[in-house]
């Protein structure tokens, strides 16, 4: 499939030229959905390193996380219209299958949610995502694109002998793809706001690019259906940057306008990441996280609100 196509879908399996090379790699899908006070995410993905091919999924909730290997030939995927399946668990756009048994933790999930009313990011010619132009750049340690910011979710899922309702619930789509997560980042993503229709995400992270490093930022907060972007290529600044091992605080800068984000968590669970295509890095997310966004345009208060079910991860 060309570059050029794939580059414009970024939902579609990006590493199919992969899977008969022996050459480290990682492709993972994240799939969030929230309720009430029910959150859990699902996190579809193959890995190939030096051992070999591998695919799985793993699973996160407020109180537990799981990882569940399986062998790569129970990865298949479909580009029209897109599908992955792992084993019997699918993943699409527009619904999900579950099906999965822990054989380790004891526990089994399954169940059956419907997406609908997507609302995405805006995308063009120089940003066929969030990375912008870096999308075009090729051999990036890991590549990241939002598939859905929002979207309405109708289902249930059993978990542990106990039915949760997800229907008129919130869901949240997004995939990385590459060699290796970033060394040190922050991202965090909230769409559950108390009194407004609004999506958020950011990430910030310290890019390795040939001989030098830098900081990127990537940051959308969706309005009624407006978007306002700060973004590296776009001249966005961070001119605040405060880091606790549970909490963040940040302040971006571009033109008239100000953002100031606050997120927290109180619990948060283990989850493996990627390095050099080898799942073996411990990172820890929450699920259950709040954030506090303050956007002002020239000193006028534009939009100000709370999201509580926010998912955040702090990698120092």
């Amino acid at each position: 499939m060309k570059k050029i196509y794939l580059m414009k879908n970024p939902h579609l399996f990006q590493g199919e030229k992969y899977l008969n090379k022996e050459i480290n790699y990682f492709e993972g899908w994240y799939f969030k959905n929230t309720s009430g006070k029910n959150s859990i995410a699902f996190i579809p993905g193959i890995n190939i390193d030096e051992k070999g091919k591998k695919a799985f999924i793993q699973v996160i909730t407020d109180s537990l996380s799981s990882f569940i290997n399986y062998d790569i030939v129970d990865f298949k995927y479909n580009s029209n219209p897109f599908c992955i399946q792992i084993a019997n668990n699918i993943f699409s756009n527009n619904r999900i299958h579950i099906d999965i048994t822990d054989k380790i933790n004891n526990f089994k999930i399954n169940g059956d949610l419907k997406y609908s009313n997507n609302i995405n990011i805006c995308t063009n010619a120089f940003a066929p995502n969030i990375m912008g132009p870096f999308s075009y750049i090729p051999y990036m340690e890991c590549n990241h694109a939002i598939l859905s910011m929002r979207n309405t979710i109708n289902g249930q899922i059993k978990f542990k002998d106990n039915v949760i309702d997800f229907n008129n619930g919130i869901g949240y789509i997004e995939k990385d793809w590459g060699v290796s997560f970033p060394k040190s980042y922050i991202w965090c993503q909230g769409n559950n706001f108390l009194k407004s229709n609004a999506s958020f995400m950011i990430s910030v992270a310290d890019i390795p690019f040939k001989i030098l490093n830098f900081r990127g930022l990537i940051c959308s907060l969706i309005i009624d259906n407006e978007e306002y972007r700060f973004t590296t290529y776009n001249n966005s600044k961070i001119v605040k940057y405060d880091i606790k091992d549970n909490f963040f605080e940040i302040e971006l800068h571009k033109k008239s306008y100000k953002l100031n984000i606050k997120s927290q968590y109180n619990t948060s669970q283990r989850l493996v990441a990627p390095v050099k295509g080898t799942m073996n890095k411990n990172i820890f997310e929450s699920i259950s996280a709040k954030v506090l966004i303050e956007l002002k345009q020239n000193e006028k208060i534009v939009f100000s609100d709370i999201s509580t079910n926010c998912g955040l991860e702090i990698v120092n």
